[in-house]
């Protein structure tokens, strides 16, 4: 009988890895770290930046989100054991495969030699940005390692991936300019600390909830219950549109008014109004959505800036 991870060959094999970084969620996170640098700078760095930017950007995330899963390689066998009809069909994070070195897709070795590879790329083009990114790359890896070891033992590890989720924002404004403000610094970190805790983390874990409770984890549902979850939810994601505003007045860019409406609007569409019917049916489908929506928000920021900057 031919193994599993054997089956895939060639570009099929490849996705595999792909699926291993959630590279679809990725790309979208990409856009967290040019949003920074470009809020920051108020210009369009030079083109040897941006490319060596994009590379070193798309090398750390395909890195963390793997690190993810290698980290988490026994916890997510006994995931699939135990809840092996789970419905992942709209979930963003399993577009492709969910978790392919825990089906058997990928060997355990494949998947930490494909996460060191893409890490080494990443300290690479992080050193030729600003010795600063390796070590805030580092933080972030360490972060991550920390947040998934931390699964069963507290529910305050959702404060952690606040921290990974702001490293790349921080490592973007680092890579234009070594000295930033530490109150832009502040404030932005916040910022995106709200929207991964409001739109991301909590609600994925609202989502993963029976899978969670019959594993034993420790996530804010599981812990605090629904409703004081949503609350969370809600209350995050109400900070995160205020202090939008507050990051776009502290930017070198002069924002109009037409901006500042375009970015509280941006907000109120891709996770204000998911959470508030999250809030109002606790329906898993809705944190679900709320969890896809909110992941295109710092693209959709991006967009506003872009347009900004050229016209």
């Amino acid at each position: 009988m031919i193994p599993i991870a054997c089956q895939h060959t060639g570009f099929s094999r490849l996705k595999l890895f792909w699926a291993l970084s959630r590279t679809p969620h990725g790309l979208l996170d990409m856009a967290t770290p040019a949003l920074g640098a470009l809020l920051w700078l108020g210009r369009f760095p030079s083109l040897e930046l941006i490319i060596i930017g994009l590379i070193t950007t798309f090398a750390g995330y395909t890195a963390v989100y793997a690190l993810n899963d290698v980290i988490d390689y026994r916890v997510d066998k006994d995931k699939i054991q135990l809840c092996p009809a789970v419905d992942t069909a709209c979930d963003l994070d399993a577009f492709m495969v969910r978790h392919p070195m825990a089906q058997g897709y990928l060997s355990f070795y494949e998947g930490l030699l494909w996460t060191a590879a893409w890490s080494a790329v990443a300290m690479i083009g992080a050193y030729s940005l600003n010795p600063v990114c390796i070590a805030i790359f580092l933080t972030g890896c360490i972060l991550e390692i920390i947040y998934c070891l931390l699964l069963k033992v507290t529910h305050l590890r959702t404060l952690v991936s606040g921290g990974v989720k702001t490293a790349g924002a921080l490592a973007g404004v680092f890579a234009v300019d070594p000295h930033p403000s530490p109150l832009f610094l502040m404030v932005m970190f916040f910022w995106l600390f709200c929207w991964e805790i409001g739109g991301q983390n909590v609600p994925n874990d609202c989502t993963d909830l029976d899978e969670d409770r019959r594993l034993s984890a420790r996530t804010v549902p599981v812990r605090l219950g629904l409703e004081p979850a949503n609350v969370i939810i809600i209350g995050a994601l109400i900070v995160t549109v205020i202090l939008s505003a507050v990051v776009l007045y502290l930017s070198p860019i002069p924002f109009e008014f037409p901006f500042a409406v375009a970015s509280v609007a941006t907000g109120l569409c891709l996770f204000i109004l998911p959470a508030s019917l999250l809030y109002k049916t606790n329906e898993p489908a809705y944190a679900m959505a709320l969890f896809n929506m909110a992941s295109y928000y710092p693209l959709a920021m991006l967009i506003i800036v872009v347009i900004k900057i050229m016209i």
